[in-house]
């Protein structure tokens, strides 16, 4: 899956235009995810030397995005007549999301058991239960957005 991941407020705490400190876990998930051989974007209002600091920032943490605000590493926007910031990505991890950004070890297991946002703070969802040892059980039975994907 493409994943669009922001920076300020979702990798980091929002201390923009400097860098703000790791939110827990963020970068090890994101290379957890990409272990999965899911492609990262990284998605960010940065422009410029300020985005350079961002990637940079990664980049000293081991964690290098398959593109950087585009849809493809070699896409660019003075030869591409269709070129928008909109990415074309599966999902967009954003402090800005509806309800807030979930802490990192929910993103984990909604993108790898492929959860929605209800599905793991409802508590209610018969198709993914939590065994008294941690294991998780998900029928084949997938809901809304994921229902797409096989």
């Amino acid at each position: 899956m493409k994943i669009a991941v922001d920076f300020d407020g979702t990798i980091v705490e929002h201390a923009y235009p400097a860098i703000g400190k790791e939110i827990p876990f963020a970068v090890a998930t994101l290379k957890r995810l990409q272990e999965d051989r899911h492609k990262l974007i990284l998605w960010s209002v940065r422009e410029g030397e300020l985005l350079e600091e961002a990637v940079q920032w990664c980049k000293e943490r081991g964690l290098e995005f398959y593109a950087v605000n585009r849809d493809y590493p070699e896409e660019e926007a003075e030869k591409n007549n269709h070129f928008s910031r909109k990415l074309k990505a599966d999902l967009f991890i954003d402090d800005r999301n509806i309800g807030g950004l979930p802490d990192w070890g929910s993103i984990y297991e909604m993108v790898t058991h492929k959860l929605t946002f209800e599905d793991i703070y409802s508590g209610q969802d018969d198709d993914y239960q939590t065994s008294r040892h941690g294991n998780h059980h998900r029928s084949h039975h997938k809901k809304g957005f994921f229902a797409r994907f096989k």
